[in-house]
């Protein structure tokens, strides 16, 4: 299978320094969080991968710079091949947009409250010049509702007068307008109750089978990445820090992290395995631990931990970036 989506050493840096005059009086130095730093990987198309971590780990910067809301500082995208920078900055942007779609995390703030649900979907049918005549855009808005499990009268509504449930859905239909090969789901179903979760994820893993679409899936609930994801990266502080099939990385998890988010998950069936709490907290992005930066967290940190920034190795069929992996620890 070829990739559709490649990433090469992508980073982002953001300048969150005070202004200027408040530096030069309180003599402060500018600051900087790296917010993704150095993230590698590749989405074959018709898979899922999924990115998971804590809140402020890097998930929804990398979603951002994939669909060229942000620009990135070092690295680089590749779609079907091509660079997504230079294509983004160029003419050829609109066509690139359009096969690459974004769904956001929340329902309530993505759709707009003045407009009815019919011009919501339609807006990019207009924008990209896809379709002009009245009655065939009233035909694809009302297609394109059914796809997603909403009856085409649901049109003429407000968003105010759906549930969260079914204004994601109605994020989805406007998502697909454009018939998008790839989309960039951050945490669709995170603002959702739990049994509407499962309507929206059954939702999203049909139209994946009958159009062939590939998904980068953002999200902090594993039990949600368990049942829609092919391949599942683990982020830390801007870093991937393992990086595996599905199957193998819930059957047998490398990193010490992914091993703690895994144990965080509640034990329906009592196994009576022992489990690890979760413990600490995320340092401050402002100033990272030095060498890796789970070492404050981890019970298998050593000195080298402490200084050597682990690389993301191919260990035992997995990327995974940990000494104590890769040195046989663990």
């Amino acid at each position: 299978m070829t990739a559709l989506i490649e990433v090469n050493d992508l980073a982002k840096t953001f300048d969150v320094s005070a202004p200027w005059l408040n530096r030069v009086i309180e003599r402060k130095p500018r600051q900087f969080v790296h917010a993704v730093d150095g993230v590698s990987f590749a989405i074959e198309r018709g898979k899922t991968l999924a990115l998971v971590g804590e809140s402020g780990c890097g998930k929804s910067t990398v979603a951002r710079l994939l669909v060229g809301l942000y620009d990135p500082t070092r690295g680089e995208v590749r779609f079907d091949g091509q660079p997504t920078a230079a294509a983004f900055a160029s003419r050829a942007g609109r066509a690139l947009r359009r096969r690459m779609q974004m769904i956001f995390q929340d329902p309530y703030a993505s759709l707009n409250p003045r407009w009815k649900v019919r011009e919501i979907i339609a807006e990019p049918l207009r924008e990209h010049g896809l379709l002009t005549d009245a009655a065939a855009i009233e035909q694809r808005v009302a297609e394109l509702l059914r796809m997603v499990g909403l009856a085409a009268a649901d049109m003429e509504k407000y968003p105010h007068q759906f549930s969260g449930g079914q204004r994601q859905r109605i994020s989805i239909a406007r998502a697909l307008a454009t018939r998008p090969e790839f989309l960039v789901c951050d945490e669709p179903t995170s603002a959702l109750d739990v049994s509407v979760q499962a309507q929206v994820l059954n939702i999203m893993k049909d139209l994946q089978r009958d159009q062939g679409l590939t998904y980068l899936f953002i999200s902090h609930n594993l039990a949600v990445v368990r049942h829609v994801a092919d391949e599942v990266g683990v982020m830390y502080l801007g870093r991937l820090v393992e990086l595996a099939p599905k199957r193998t990385l819930f059957a047998q998890p490398q990193h010490p992290y992914t091993r703690m988010l895994l144990d965080a998950i509640p034990d329906i069936r009592m196994t009576g395995r022992a489990r690890t709490p979760v413990q600490g907290e995320v340092p401050n992005p402002l100033n990272p631990p030095s060498g890796c930066a789970f070492h404050p967290r981890c019970p298998h940190a050593r000195e080298r931990c402490k200084r050597e920034r682990p690389a993301l190795l191919e260990l035992r069929g997995v990327k995974v970036a940990c000494h104590a992996v890769e040195e046989g620890r663990l």
